[in-house]
């Protein structure tokens, strides 16, 4: 889906660009971790208190340490004295960890720098920032970063070496990875750039960048921006044929006229890369005093618009079919008055969330610790946010690693109506939009409650400026009722549990549509991965007396068709590896009802059958409820205290495959919609799933479908899991919200998808009875 504004489940146990320049409590146990480093002055930290009945939000102080390690004016060269009697003193800190987001001075960095390598000044003016973002470094940069730089301090992270530990005396540079779109030549390339401090005593203080490499990527098309979209829809609006259509249809003002600008998608060799194209859809608002009258609920159908988004030039029209506006509907707008019908809801009382004692979690930059979970929260242009270096620490076994990357990497979205313009409405609003460009900052409405800590996110716009999005990540913990229970009969006495969970999210808005994105965690060792849809729904225009099977009547003249939501889930696990070990593997669990005979003579016998996923052919797997079937991504050489193999357990929930024919257009470019869990061998070049680049993709299956045709082996290997769920959605006129989700209009309620994972046969006893 286009936008013109700039702005689901997973696993339970079988730094300068924060909103605030200071960091939290540094925990005792760091301190003891690095007992040479320096303790700087105390600083504080801002907090957001967001009171429950939505006034205005409070802001609360509270006292912390510093950073346990800071910047020293001089860099001695140790680079050959590293120490071989134990653990070297660092003689000067990073300022930013390896896998820390770019901060507004970095990206300005980086795209002075690659302007600057432009070869001619057309060349350089003709340059567009599709994306900045940074070069994710090695997994051993990052653990070596968590070991001796930056919290959480462990020396144990690194495996043993003969006379002691080497130690460098700073990490490599950090680097960011540009995609520029060069709007003369219609070519997109890809850079690297080196980032590289130079010191007030040498160069004022200020940043200077290295290109590193940079190439063209052929037969591609980079996602659209937002200044893109907006001057698209002033073109469309300017067009004569355009507006003489709209008039016909009683329209002159065009200010009331709304031009989403919609990707291709690729549907015939007319939509190759070889031309940057956009479809757009029209919407018309009706003349109100409603300060935010809704446009999307008068579609205007029937006008066929082709936009060269290079040339940004109208290159095909027709006005193929007069379908006249639908008529403008009471209860069409969502501000409070109108949606309620003028109904008094008044006697609904505040509801307080307090945390007298303040927040439980822990924030050092970008680095959290929460009730024995510890993680670093990132965020790019396209996934939106990150959660990075997941781990557990649990009593005697130390800090245990679950996974290095948690992410939503794609999302599509294709409609069921074979109508004109419905059939090619299949957003990959991840691959062609960017989820993280079009998330909002929450002081614009946050549904966070509480005590409650914010990031901020930094992108670079269309033509390289840089822009912030304050209040970007929301970070808070929430009551999530019982964790456990339990009560003894014959005594009467019982014990309970309170469940508490530390919530990790975010909002976008893609055209029409609201997603949230939330990761949890749990006290008990479980991790979901939460997906909330909300907004307007995409809507279609019928004749007097038309209705459509493919959708449902909503208002006179107006219906909304089917459509379905995929979300993908990327998961680079670690379970109990240490960096540089990849001692991982997936078994998959079907209940197996025992056959009749000696074994089960009564005829109630069922057990678990596992089937270890050997290879990446054989992992191609499907969601099968007739058998509670799960996966369960264990350590091969890890026990618990029975000798059972340490694992966690990925839980789907409620799914589907795609509804659609095999040779359906959308399937060429989301061949991975086609099963709902793949498994493939870790490479740092296999991150999305339909490729980086599905805007008017003519290759077929590119991305995950064509990486596990090497059929690598499994079996004890670094483990990346992609699960792809969904909310198929059958909208209606009053909400009725579950997975499968029949959504009221004008605006549908929150839908809700989620999956989890949690520890098998991971922790010695059950984690809630510590609590």
């Amino acid at each position: 889906m286009a936008s013109a504004k700039k702005k689901a489940t997973l696993l339970s146990s079988s730094s300068s660009s924060a909103s605030s320049p200071s960091s939290c409590c540094v925990p005792d146990s760091v301190v003891s971790a690095a007992p040479a480093a320096a303790s700087s002055p105390n600083v504080v930290q801002d907090w957001i208190v967001a009171s429950t009945d939505r006034r205005d939000d409070q802001r609360a102080t509270k006292a912390a340490k510093a950073s346990l390690i800071h910047p020293v004016d001089s860099l001695p060269d140790t680079s050959n004295a590293a120490s071989t009697k134990g653990i070297q003193v660092l003689p000067r800190a990073q300022t930013s960890h390896p896998l820390d987001p770019l901060s507004a001075a970095e990206i300005s960095v980086a795209v002075a720098t690659v302007r600057a390598a432009g070869a001619t000044p057309e060349v350089r003016d003709s340059m567009r920032f599709v994306e900045v973002v940074l070069l994710e470094p090695d997994k051993h940069v990052v653990a070596l970063a968590d070991a001796y730089f930056f919290p959480p301090f462990q020396p144990s992270l690194l495996p043993r070496t003969k006379g002691g530990p080497v130690i460098p005396t700073k990490l490599p540079p950090r680097r960011a990875r540009l995609v520029v779109y060069n709007k003369k030549s219609n070519e997109t390339s890809v850079w690297i750039v080196e980032l590289s401090e130079v010191h007030a005593a040498t160069r004022g203080g200020h940043h200077r960048g290295k290109v590193i490499s940079s190439e063209v990527v052929p037969d591609v098309q980079p996602p659209m921006d937002a200044m893109e979209y907006a001057e698209c829809e002033a073109v469309v609006k300017d067009f004569p044929p355009f507006r003489e259509a709209m008039k016909k249809r009683g329209i002159e003002d065009m200010d009331l006229v709304m031009v989403d600008p919609w990707c291709v998608g690729y549907h015939s060799d007319a939509d190759s890369p070889s031309r940057r194209l956009a479809k757009p859809l029209i919407f018309c608002r009706t003349e109100s005093d409603c300060p935010m009258e809704n446009g999307y609920a008068r579609p205007v159908e029937g006008i066929y618009v082709l936009v060269d988004m290079q040339k940004m030039k109208v290159i095909e029209f027709e006005d193929r079919k007069f379908v006249p506006l639908p008529p403008a509907d009471p209860l069409r707008n969502y501000t409070p008055g109108e949606t309620r019908g003028g109904v008094d809801r008044s006697d609904v009382k505040p509801l307080q969330i307090v945390q007298p004692e303040g927040p439980s979690f822990r924030v050092n930059g970008w680095f959290v610790e929460w009730q024995k979970w510890n993680f670093r929260v990132g965020f790019t242009p396209k996934e939106g946010l990150v959660i990075y270096s997941v781990a557990y620490v649990d009593g005697s076994r130390g800090r245990r690693p679950v996974a290095h990357r948690l992410s939503f990497v794609e999302m599509v979205v294709p409609y069921g109506d074979p109508n004109d313009p419905h059939y090619r409405k299949n957003a990959f609003d991840a691959g062609e939009d960017g989820l993280g460009k079009n998330a909002h900052s929450l002081k614009k409405g946050c549904d966070c409650l509480g005590y409650i800590k914010y990031f901020d996110a930094h992108f670079t716009n269309f033509t390289g400026g840089v822009e912030t999005i304050e209040n970007c990540v929301c970070l808070h913990e929430e009551d999530h009722g019982i964790l456990w229970k339990h009560q003894d009969w014959r005594t009467g006495l019982a014990e309970v549990r309170r469940s508490r969970r530390l919530t990790v999210s975010f909002i976008c808005t893609v055209a029409n549509y609201e997603y949230g994105f939330y990761w949890h965690f749990y006290q008990d060792g479980k991790i979901e991965a939460e997906v909330k849809l909300t907004g307007i729904l995409s809507l279609g225009a019928l004749q007097p007396g038309e209705s459509r099977k493919y959708g449902t009547m909503i208002a006179p003249g107006l219906y909304a068709p089917v459509h379905q939501h995929f979300f993908v889930a990327r998961m680079d696990m670690a379970i109990d590896c240490k960096p540089g070990e990849a001692f991982n593997q997936v078994v998959e669990v079907n209940t197996t009802i025992e056959e009749p005979g000696e074994n089960n003579v009564h005829n109630n016998a069922f057990y678990a059958e596992e089937t270890v996923l050997k290879t990446e052919m054989q992992a191609m797997r499907d969601c099968n409820p007739l058998t509670a079937r799960h996966w369960i991504v264990r350590n091969t050489r890890t026990v618990n205290r029975t000798g059972q193999l340490t694992g966690f357990k990925l839980v789907p929930g409620s799914n589907c495959l795609p509804l659609a024919g095999s040779e359906a257009k959308f399937l060429r470019r989301a061949a991975f919609l086609k099963h709902n869990l793949w498994v493939t061998q870790y490479s740092p070049e296999e991150r999305f799933p339909g490729g980086e680049f599905p805007n008017q993709n003519p290759r077929s299956g590119e991305g995950l479908a064509t990486w596990v045709k090497q059929d690598r082996p499994l079996e004890e290997t670094d483990i990346v899991l992609c699960f792809v769920t969904l909310v198929l959605l059958f909208p209606a006129l009053e909400s009725g919200m579950a997975e499968v989700c029949f959504w009221n209009y004008p605006c549908p309620s929150i839908g809700r998808l989620a999956c989890y994972a949690r520890g098998a046969y991971w922790f010695h006893a059950d984690a809630a009875w510590v609590l």
